[in-house]
């Protein structure tokens, strides 16, 4: 085994569709991570430009402000690296020129373990129907994880013309998922997560009911009801 195997993982990278994704699906794990002093780097594939109802609103003014939003939130977990690919909102499409561009940055920026969604949750588990670029997003990252990253002639262009040599990616945490292997307690950090969620304030309309909502949204398996949990389904590459 070398020692980069053996090495605690470091670097995370968290890849989602649009700008609060982070924070709703995972933003508690990523503080902890944060506080344990990983290094985080935030990828949102879409800026959510079209994430309003409001008929005065354009594309190019929401997508300054959500991004705007998303530095907010992601400085509560100490992020500093924040990338936005700048797709279109809701038409993402697990295609090769995003599994590209998503395997570039992991060859780039090397993370031991990537956090997206799951591409399998069609719906979720109180009915409601998952959006497509969650689906679309979470494909496209598995593809450019595993085996796009780790070899060396696909996209060879990346490693030809650019230097990117192949990496590997040691785990994969799929949030959002009906089928999870693994808890994050996040108990310590649920009020940090909180205040990062409410940084998403174009999205946030009603404050005290998305607030009760998370405060009774503990896990039902402890007996203590303050515990708070992100579950994830965690793949262990070999």
């Amino acid at each position: 085994m070398s020692d980069q195997e053996q090495a605690a993982p470091t670097r995370v990278m968290a890849i989602y569709a649009h700008p609060d994704d982070p924070e709703f699906f995972s933003g508690g794990t990523l503080i902890k991570w944060g506080l344990e002093g990983k290094e985080l780097i935030y990828v949102l594939v879409t800026s959510g430009d079209k994430g309003t109802d409001d008929p005065q609103m354009t594309g190019p003014r929401l997508m300054e402000i959500r991004e705007a939003e998303q530095r907010a939130a992601a400085a509560h977990a100490g992020a500093k690296t924040l990338i936005f690919l700048r797709y279109a909102d809701g038409e993402l499409e697990p295609t090769l020129g995003l599994r590209r561009a998503l395997t570039r940055l992991i060859r780039l920026h090397k993370p031991d373990i990537v956090v997206t969604n799951d591409p399998t949750t069609r719906w979720s588990a109180n009915g409601g129907i998952n959006h497509p670029d969650h689906r679309a997003i979470g494909d496209a990252t598995l593809d450019a994880v595993y085996p796009s990253a780790r070899d060396r002639f696909t996209f060879v262009e990346l490693w030809r013309d650019e230097g990117l040599e192949p990496h590997k990616v040691k785990q994969v945490y799929l949030s959002g998922t009906l089928d999870p292997n693994a808890k994050v307690d996040i108990t310590g950090v649920f009020e940090k997560k909180l205040a990062a969620i409410y940084e998403h304030k174009s999205q946030v309309k009603d404050v005290e009911g998305l607030t009760k909502r998370l405060r009774d949204g503990h896990d039902p398996a402890f007996a203590d009801s303050r515990v708070y949990t992100e579950s994830f389904r965690v793949l262990t590459l070999r």
